[in-house]
């Protein structure tokens, strides 16, 4: 069971925000490099999984080359280290949303899923993770119900619509 952070202060808020967006962004890249990696590479769940491994990498890269960019020319000074170290970490989550489906691929890489079957536990991972963030999102914003109700909906959206690509593609 996943359990969800208690936000205690406007740190920890802007902490699970900056957290949240890294995870959404990078689960829908994930899902998207998925889908489209099951179509170049149907027998290749291993292939499909250094795929995604390689673009989340290069898409934290670009995120934290962009934003010492920002950070430079916004603050007039020349980055330092330890803001760099801050800027990768914050950005980490784009990495970490890949963990998960990778690791569901890699099953079916060594044998001990089908290649079809690692696939869509990657895809049912990646949207329980969007499912995730909707949950947490709603709790630390104080949802009602409904409205909590409404942004996990909208959020798992965003994975029901790549996995319908996958089918559109693939079959």
């Amino acid at each position: 069971m996943v359990r969800l952070p208690r936000v205690r202060s406007v740190s920890d808020r802007a902490g699970v925000g900056e957290r949240l967006g890294g995870f959404v962004y990078g689960t829908v890249l994930v899902l998207s490099v998925v889908v489209v990696g099951a179509k170049a590479f149907p027998d290749g769940p291993g292939r499909v999984a250094i795929l995604v491994a390689v673009t989340t990498f290069v898409f934290w890269a670009a995120h934290v080359y962009a934003d010492a960019l920002t950070y430079s020319v916004a603050h007039d000074a020349h980055l330092s280290i330890a803001e760099l170290r801050h800027i990768a970490r914050h950005e980490a989550a784009i990495l970490e949303a890949g963990v998960l489906p990778e690791a569901a691929l890699l099953l079916g890489a060594i044998g001990l899923l089908s290649e079809s079957a690692s696939g869509w536990l990657a895809l049912g991972l990646g949207s329980a993770v969007l499912v995730t963030a909707g949950i947490v999102f709603a709790r630390v914003e104080r949802l009602a119900p409904l409205q909590a109700l409404a942004v996990v909906l909208a959020n798992l959206a965003l994975g029901v619509v790549l996995i319908f690509l996958k089918v559109l593609i693939t079959h």
